[in-house]
């Protein structure tokens, strides 16, 4: 399978992925190598939302000590752990 050429948008959020605080990066970085393209349209829009959060948000929610209040997040980050795993 042919990798597609990444839009300039989809450049800025895979670099807006990297985080540069490891407890996110060992989440994100392979995410969104290895899935963020095989999305459909409507998950790669939750993606795009989820990484206009602040970092520790993120964190309590990446580590599963909080829930965010908004369901699309809610859904994007349980597609993230079902893809990347526990770390």
């Amino acid at each position: 399978m042919t990798m597609r050429e990444l839009t300039t948008a989809e450049r800025k959020l895979f670099w807006h992925a990297r985080r540069g605080l490891k407890e996110l990066d060992i989440y994100f970085e392979p995410f969104m190598r290895d899935h963020y393209l095989q999305l459909p349209e409507n998950e790669q829009q939750m993606v795009f939302k989820l990484m206009t959060c602040e970092d520790p948000d993120l964190l309590s929610w990446v580590m599963g000590y909080d829930v965010p209040a908004d369901p699309d997040l809610v859904h994007i980050l349980k597609v993230l752990h079902e893809r990347v795993g526990p770390q």
